[in-house]
């Protein structure tokens, strides 16, 4: 019903910065939820970032609190996530996931569609 497609990821060194964007496809995108997730090995998916359908309110990890930032463009169909002072923690596969669900939601299980993901890689 609706594709995401992320872009942007990369290789970084500690402190650099990084924007990911998440294109959209499908229904209308302004009437869906979206957020972003970051995931490694052997760990389950962490949430990072959610912005709001209809309001555009955000809600971040407390791990990313400051140094990232989401936003939307309705018109371009596209969400980003603007990613400062990186940290080496902040390596992972990020993925971009989208919910027809009003309000805030940070657990992956209430996400509806998904992306492939990008990987970012911070070195120190």
């Amino acid at each position: 019903q609706v594709q995401l497609v992320e872009s942007g990821g990369g290789m970084m060194q500690a402190g650099g910065s990084l924007r990911l964007s998440c294109a959209a496809s499908g229904r209308t995108f302004s009437n869906y939820a979206v957020a972003w997730f970051r995931q490694n090995p052997g760990k389950e998916r962490e949430f990072v970032a959610t912005v709001r359908r209809g309001d555009d309110d955000t809600h971040y990890a407390d791990s990313v609190k400051g140094r990232f930032t989401i936003s939307r463009d309705n018109d371009k169909n596209t969400v980003f996530l603007q990613m400062n002072s990186l940290k080496p923690e902040d390596t992972g596969l990020y993925y971009c996931a989208a919910s027809p669900r009003l309000g805030t939601h940070t657990f992956a299980n209430e996400y509806n569609y998904w992306g492939q993901g990008t990987q970012v890689t911070v070195s120190s």
